[in-house]
């Protein structure tokens, strides 16, 4: 059944708004995912803050001629469906992966991270990545390190005062007893 030029002009509108609203896009193969996995991966990306949906190559093409971003076009050939990350990249990456490798059968093609295309080796560093308040932390503790240490040896010489001064003040009382 042909789709009619309104609704084909809504679904690269959709594809458009869903790919500026979206951290990356990972592009796989779906071809022998029944529906209970489809409907199983759809619900670990939706924990995840992320979407799956079976495209349109030919209008999913126009949405990112739109865009302004380049994409082999073997990676718009054949079933194609995309991973879209409204959050935090990492865990939706890592989330398509595992399952990619629990099937056996979603293949990854490939991302699109800031308008650039990704390949398949490049989606599983990104989902290698830790999550977002991981690096956070660890962004904190490599600021505060040093600084913990500047207030340290700032406060050193007081601190050493202060225990110079009550042990002299303990040999008073002693002397005083």
């Amino acid at each position: 059944m042909a789709i009619s030029r309104e609704k084909k002009e809504k679904m690269v509108a959709d594809y458009v708004d869903k790919m500026s609203r979206s951290q990356v896009l990972i592009l796989a193969d779906y071809r022998g995912l029944t529906v209970a996995n489809m409907t199983e991966l759809r619900q670990r990306l939706r924990e995840q803050n992320g979407g799956f949906h079976v495209i349109k190559n030919s209008l999913f093409a126009l949405a990112l001629q739109e865009s302004g971003v380049e994409v082999p076009p073997d990676r718009l050939d054949g079933p194609l469906a995309v991973g879209f990350s409204f959050g935090d990249s990492s865990p939706v990456a890592k989330a398509l992966l595992d399952f990619a490798r629990e099937t056996q059968i979603l293949q990854v093609r490939g991302a699109i991270l800031g308008g650039q295309f990704l390949s398949a080796d490049q989606v599983r560093a990104i989902a290698d990545l830790p999550p977002r308040e991981v690096v956070l932390a660890q962004l904190l503790g490599t600021v505060q390190g040093p600084m913990s240490t500047l207030v340290s040896t700032i406060t050193a010489p007081l601190r050493e005062l202060a225990q110079v001064l009550r042990a002299r003040s303990e040999q008073g009382q002693e002397a005083a007893a």
